[in-house]
């Protein structure tokens, strides 16, 4: 089964201006319609955020699939004394090796090992903070051809992304019919000579 990357979070204030267009009840329901559109044909994988983790365990447990088959998750060694109580609830997850006292590289470390994975057919940016951004860097160095979708109306760096790479025309940045982005833009990917950048 082939695997789409997932990068999200919801915005903190004090990290930047992301939080001033994030929308946190648009980036979970984002979060829900993306795992409603693929979870049944394809893996998730994403790195464990405390604001995501538990909606994912949430709607694994509403559309009652089986979530040690339908997601991966990974997760630092470095975050040890802050995993979220709902990794207890994931049977596949990855813990990546921390750098000693070295968050940035830590990060790093399993955002590499997590983005090279050979299963990953495309990436959904929602919401989130620079993480996206360096994650996003990090797909398309591995991934170059893969499809790339990130959802702008939530807000936070994924509406950065949307809009300074030319992902979608201008009308398109507020469009909140996320069921029909991810059925539009995700519902051949994995077949062959689909993994192609959305553009548009």
């Amino acid at each position: 089964m082939s695997a789409i990357f997932l990068s999200a979070s919801v915005p903190l204030v004090g990290r930047g201006t992301y939080h001033e267009t994030a929308n946190p009840f648009l980036i979970q329901c984002a979060v829900r319609e993306l795992a409603i559109a693929v979870i049944r044909r394809h893996k998730i994988v994403w790195g464990g955020h405390p604001a995501i983790t538990p909606m994912i365990w949430t709607i694994c447990e509403d559309l009652g699939v089986d979530y040690s088959q339908s997601v991966i998750l990974y997760q630092s060694k470095f975050f040890e004394d802050r995993y979220p109580e709902e990794n207890k609830h994931f049977q596949n997850v990855v813990y990546t090796d921390a750098i000693p006292d070295d968050r940035g590289a830590s990060l790093l470390a399993m955002r590499e090992q997590m983005l090279s994975r050979e299963d990953l057919v495309a990436a959904v940016f929602i919401g989130g903070m620079e993480g996206i951004e360096e994650e996003h860097e990090l797909f398309r160095h591995f991934h170059p051809t893969a499809k790339v979708l990130p959802v702008p109306s939530p807000g936070g760096a994924a509406l950065n992304l949307a809009k300074d790479r030319g992902y979608f025309a201008d009308e398109a940045l507020t469009d909140v019919d996320f069921a029909r982005l991810f059925h539009s833009h995700l519902k051949t990917i994995g077949d062959a000579d689909e993994h192609q950048p959305v553009t548009g």
